[in-house]
């Protein structure tokens, strides 16, 4: 299987992942991931994954690579070397899935299924039509999952479709006893980070409120989460790879981040998630899935849909105007197990106006 972009996603994809490892006809399938560098640490986390290989595919990272025979051959030799006889190409709706498709041909991959909106000629046994063969605005997991279908591969039926991971260490060490709030304030991009000092009066208010709370971030983030944390939260930036942070998740009442790899990986944990959501891409597709979720930002913004990497609104209107004590009721709600249907609603609106979009 391959997934060649971030943690996210590949997250998003654990639920393809399983069908695909439980085989047809009762006889179970040893799934390989391929991933791209950001992803690979992700899918070492997803049940059902035997091994990963990792190749940077010079339409997905950011800077990419150069295209030489050497890069080409590198992703052969991986294909060759595991020998695997097919393959299911899991992809967003904006990416296609034949650049990969040709070089699984060229390391003889005898079957390969993949959805494309382009023509697919001998690169694809099984190819699904977005739009056609389903609808582009679902969950992404759901989309991975028809993709898998569409190659014969169902989820088992005591299997629910929930994100998960496995093999998590001990982190008690690091974080203490619970219950305690998590807050992220990293983002992959610009164009979905909520301000640092809102975060830090966020901190500051869920402390006062009662709240422990430990702030999390990438060692490249140190800078931002102690400004985040001050002088009360726990600051763990740069003491966690993607499994401790996984387990720091499982123990927190509420996790408090954008949408970003940290948000799936809350989701694959069970945590609640109030999610600082960007609408540069669609919620309806992007939200944390399957557990109970506090969806805030302006979905309506102007920068909706435009899959934006740095804010192309001045002042960031989106994220900026959301205050955080309104982040501090959506801890409160989530943590006394109280849905919100305003949140379902903004989903639901968002879903709507892409649909308008789409047909103009």
């Amino acid at each position: 299987m391959a997934r060649l972009d971030s943690v996210g996603d590949v997250l998003l994809a654990g639920p393809a992942v399983r069908a695909v490892a439980a085989g047809r006809g009762g006889a179970p399938s040893e799934v390989v991931m391929l991933c791209g560098p950001q992803g690979a640490p992700a899918a070492r986390l997803l049940p059902g994954v035997v091994d990963v290989l990792t190749w940077a595919a010079p339409w997905i990272v950011d800077p990419a690579p150069p295209v030489t025979s050497g890069l080409l051959r590198e992703v052969i030799d991986h294909a060759e070397a595991c020998g695997a006889t097919e393959a299911v190409i899991l992809t967003s709706f904006h990416q296609s899935p034949l650049p990969l498709a040709l070089a699984l041909r060229l390391a003889g991959i005898g079957r390969i299924t993949g959805a494309s909106v382009d023509y697919a000629g001998s690169l694809l046994d099984v190819r699904l039509k977005p739009g056609e063969d389903f609808p582009e605005d679902q969950p992404e997991a759901e989309r991975a999952l028809r993709i898998a279908a569409a190659a014969g591969y169902q989820l088992p039926p005591d299997d629910d479709g929930r994100l998960l991971v496995t093999g998590l260490p001990d982190v008690s060490n690091l974080v203490g006893e619970a219950p305690y709030v998590v807050v992220h304030p990293g983002a992959a991009v610009p164009a979905r980070a909520w301000p640092p000092l809102h975060h830090a009066a966020a901190v500051e208010l869920l402390t006062a409120a009662g709240f422990r709370v430990v702030v999390t971030g990438g060692p490249a983030e140190a800078g931002l989460t102690a400004t985040v944390a001050g002088p009360e939260g726990l600051d763990l930036g740069g003491r966690t790879d993607l499994a401790s942070l996984a387990a720091v998740l499982r123990g927190a009442s509420v996790v408090i981040t954008g949408n970003t790899g940290p948000a799936h990986l809350a989701a694959a944990v069970g945590t609640p998630v109030a999610c600082l959501f960007s609408p540069v891409v669609p919620a309806v597709r992007w939200a944390p899935y399957k557990v109970p979720v506090e969806l805030l930002g302006d979905q309506g913004a102007p920068c909706a849909l435009s899959r934006a990497r740095t804010c192309p609104v001045p002042g960031h209107p989106c994220l900026s105007s959301v205050q955080p004590e309104e982040v501090v009721d959506a801890a409160r709600r989530l943590t006394a197990g109280v849905a919100s249907l305003g949140s379902r609603r903004r989903i639901g609106r968002a879903e709507a106006r892409g649909r308008e979009r789409r047909s103009q």
